[in-house]
C-alpha cells in the first residue's frame, strides 16, 4: 500500500543533455523566430518604409487618410514644417501632422516607369 502513494523515480543519464541534443532542442525556437520574421516583421518594416517615403513626397492634390479615419485632399505642405493642410470637405481645411497620416490613397506624382 505504501508504494501506491510514492511515485517511482527514474535515473537520468549523466551529464544532462548532450551537445547535439541541446542544439536540436534549440532549433525549433530558431525556426519559429525565422518564420515570424519573414511573415510578420519584415513585411511591416517594408510597409513603414514605403509610407515614410510617400509622406516625404506628399504634394498638393494627394488624397490621404488620417489615423482617425478622416479622408481628405492635401492643399498645402511645407518642407521644413511637419504640418500639412488638408481639405476634408468643401471649404473646410484643417492642419494635420504628417505622422497622423496613415495612408496615401492617390498621388499626383507620375510613376517611375512612365
Amino acid at each position: 500500500m505504501s508504494n501506491f502513494l510514492i511515485p517511482a523515480a527514474y535515473a537520468q543519464t549523466a551529464g544532462g543533455s548532450g551537445g547535439a541534443s541541446g542544439i536540436m532542442s534549440f532549433l525549433p525556437f530558431v525556426a519559429v523566430f525565422a518564420i515570424m520574421y519573414f511573415l510578420l516583421i519584415r513585411p511591416q518594416q517594408q510597409r513603414q518604409k514605403q509610407l515614410k517615403s510617400e509622406l516625404k513626397a506628399l504634394r498638393r492634390g494627394d488624397r490621404i487618410v488620417t489615423a482617425g479615419g478622416v479622408i481628405g485632399v492635401v492643399q498645402r505642405t511645407k518642407e521644413e514644417s511637419n504640418e500639412v493642410e488638408v481639405e476634408i470637405a468643401p471649404n473646410v481645411r484643417v492642419m494635420v501632422m504628417r505622422e497622423t497620416i496613415s495612408t496615401v490613397l492617390t498621388s499626383t506624382a507620375k510613376p517611375a516607369n512612365d
